[in-house]
């Protein structure tokens, strides 16, 4: 879902960029009414996996390629307003240090992939909450079904932005059809992800994941929680692991954004990026001719610039109202 520059038109790229920034700015003044202390090693350590996760992608079918979007499963792990400013931090650091996004797509980059998701997908995520049981499984699958549904908002509003801003004589049928099919395969992975996520953090430290708030012990499994510390030291060792490892074996087609566009002609409009000769651009560590350990430099770097950004960021937000002496005995 990373569009170049180029694939909308220059007054489509403001006002979503005018939309990006002023949700993402309220995003920030709510943040730090709510982010308590110790959720924020989450709220870092999730911006990370994300990162790191993205650089995997699945195969999916007929030669297109998916990766995990995230701003759903951040919704529920941190509450909507935090999960949208989590991937908007991923974001950013891609189309900045590795030239992965236009930097004049960033408006609609971060409403499709940040905003739309974290808000959509919550929202889904609630609702099938009311249907499902009252327990950390029934939080799990409604974390799947939302995740998956999260995907299909994201390029449903590609689509629609597509109807106002194309550049190629190319219908907006197509578009949506293309997008939508393609993205709801890609949904399904997401899904699987966000669910072993969600459960993985319910399993740890259940009074951290914001979804599972309204349960009380006896609905979530009866043990102590681990401490943060352990939490977040487990959390960055498995970015880096995603970034550095995993990110090795992933799928070499084009992502579901890239396929619709070269099936469509919409590639046609796409921009060479601004700092395609940056250090780190597309994932690739200038000067090491090694692929694989280039590749796993690069990891590293995101995964740690993406965690210190994040952890950063969120500390700096935090709501310090709270009762720090409450928050460290819970820890």
């Amino acid at each position: 879902m990373h569009a170049p520059d180029g694939f909308l038109n220059a007054g489509t790229a403001i006002a979503t960029g005018v939309v990006s920034v002023g949700t993402v700015g309220a995003a920030l003044r709510q943040t730090s009414n709510h982010l308590k202390d110790r959720q924020v090693p989450l709220a870092g350590i999730t911006a990370a996996f994300i990162f790191a996760a993205q650089m995997f992608n699945f195969p999916v079918a007929a030669g297109t390629t998916g990766h995990l979007l995230g701003a759903a499963m951040a919704a529920i792990l941190l509450g909507p307003t935090v999960g949208a400013l989590v991937v908007t931090i991923v974001i950013v650091v891609q189309a900045l240090a590795f030239a992965d996004g236009g930097l004049t797509a960033l408006g609609y980059n971060v409403l499709n992939m940040a905003i739309i998701p974290a808000f959509g997908g919550y929202a889904v995520f609630r609702l099938v909450r009311r249907v499902l049981p009252r327990s950390a499984s029934g939080v799990i699958g409604a974390a799947g079904i939302a995740s998956l549904v999260s995907v299909v908002f994201a390029a449903m509003a590609f689509s629609i932005e597509w109807l106002f801003g194309a550049t190629v004589p190319v219908p907006f049928d197509t578009v949506f059809g293309a997008m939508v099919g393609t993205h709801s395969l890609i949904g399904i992975g997401e899904a699987v992800i966000a669910a072993l996520v969600v459960g993985s953090v319910l399993a740890a430290r259940p009074d951290l994941v914001h979804g599972a708030q309204d349960l009380d012990r006896s609905e979530l499994a009866n043990r102590e929680p681990i401490k943060v510390r352990v939490v977040a030291i487990a959390g960055v060792l498995v970015a880096l692991f995603l970034a550095t490892v995993v990110s090795q074996f992933a799928a070499g087609g084009p992502d579901g954004l890239e396929k619709v566009a070269s099936d469509t002609g919409i590639i046609e409009s796409e921009q060479d990026h601004a700092l395609s000769n940056s250090l780190f651009a597309q994932y690739a560590t200038e000067g090491v001719d090694n692929e694989s350990l280039s590749l796993a430099l690069a990891g590293v770097a995101g995964t740690l610039i993406t965690l210190a950004v994040g952890f950063g960021a969120f500390y700096a937000v935090r709501d310090r109202s709270g009762q720090p002496n409450q928050d460290a005995a819970r820890s």
